[in-house]
C-alpha cells in the first residue's frame, strides 16, 4: 500500500503538475529536499523524480538483466529517497546522497538474489588479499578500453563495482564517501584500493 502511494507522488500524474514555470524548479537540490521536509509539501518530490529519473535508471541498469527489472529498481530506489530523504545531513551533495543510496540499494538487491550478504570481515585487512599488495594508480584504470571495462565491471562483486564508480562516474570524493558511507577516509581508501586491484585483475584476465 505505501509503495503504491508514493509510485503515485512521483509517478507521471503528479509530473504533470508540476509546471516549467514553477518557482520551486530554480532551486537547489538541496534547498528543495529542505523545503520538502520543512514544508510536507509532497508534490515537489515530483521535481526530485523529474532530475533524477534518467539518472537513477541508468544506473539502476547496470546492476539488472532486463529493462523491466531497472525499472523496478529504479521505483523502489525513489520510495526508498522517499522514505529516508529526512536523513540527509547536509554532509554531501545530494546527488552523492542519492546515487550512493542507488547503489547501496542495488548491491544489496544483486546480493539477496546471489544469497549472500555484505560482511565486515572485508574491511579487515588480510595479507593474503592481492588488493592489499599493491595499488593501482588511477592512470591504470582511466587506459582501460571502455568496451572492455564495461564487461569487466559486470564481473567483479557488485560492492567493488559501486564504489569505483562513485568515485570514478560520479566524482564522488573521499571526504563526502566517508560522510555518505559513515566511515573513516582510511576505510574508504582501503574499499577503493582493494576494489582497484581486483578490477585490474579482472580487466587482465579477460581476453
Amino acid at each position: 500500500m505505501l509503495k503504491n502511494l508514493i509510485l503515485v507522488l512521483i509517478g507521471d500524474r503528479y509530473k504533470s503538475d508540476l509546471t516549467e514555470d514553477n518557482p520551486y524548479r530554480g532551486l537547489s537540490d538541496e534547498e528543495l529536499v529542505k523545503t520538502i521536509i520543512e514544508t510536507n509539501n509532497t508534490l515537489l518530490f515530483g521535481i526530485i523524480y523529474d532530475r533524477y529519473a534518467n539518472k537513477i535508471y541508468t544506473k539502476c541498469s547496470g546492476f539488472s538483466w532486463s529493462d523491466d527489472e531497472a525499472a523496478d529498481l529504479t521505483q523502489d530506489v525513489f520510495l526508498t529517497i522517499y522514505v529516508k530523504m529526512g536523513s540527509f545531513k547536509g554532509n554531501s551533495k545530494f546527488s552523492s546522497w542519492v546515487y550512493a543510496l542507488t547503489y547501496n540499494f542495488c548491491v544489496n538487491y544483486v546480493n539477496r538474489n546471489k544469497a549472500r550478504k555484505m560482511s565486515e570481515k572485508s574491511e579487515k585487512l588480510d595479507a593474503n588479499d592481492p588488493g592489499m599488495t599493491f595499488d593501482v594508480e588511477d592512470k591504470s584504470l582511466f587506459q582501460m578500453r571502455s568496451d572492455k571495462l564495461k564487461t569487466v565491471l559486470e564481473q567483479i562483486a557488485p560492492e567493488d563495482k559501486a564504489i569505483l564508480l562513485l568515485k570514478y562516474q560520479d566524482d564522488v570524493p573521499i571526504k563526502e564517501l566517508s560522510a555518505i558511507l559513515d566511515i573513516g577516509e582510511s576505510a574508504v581508501k582501503m574499499r577503493l584500493k582493494r576494489a582497484k586491484a581486483r578490477l585490474l585483475e579482472t580487466y587482465n584476465a579477460t581476453s
